[in-house]
């Protein structure tokens, strides 16, 4: 699932789960399964900005390269 989701999907998501246990319209019973999921969408969301990192290095060395 992580390389199926975008980045901006899964932060909407995080959002709307925080929002969710802050404002109290979750039971202690779903409370686990949210924080878990909470947890899959903050790695998704950290592994396509490394990746965007190390992308736009690569081009920013690449670009150096040339005009050396």
């Amino acid at each position: 699932m992580n390389e199926k989701m975008n980045y901006t999907a899964a932060f909407d998501e995080l959002k709307t789960i925080v929002s969710e246990i802050e404002e109290g319209e979750i039971s202690v019973d779903e409370l686990s399964e949210k924080v878990g999921r909470a947890a899959e969408l903050i790695k998704i969301c950290k592994e396509k900005l490394t990746s965007t990192e190390e992308n736009v290095q690569q081009i920013l060395k690449e670009m150096e390269a040339k005009e050396s």
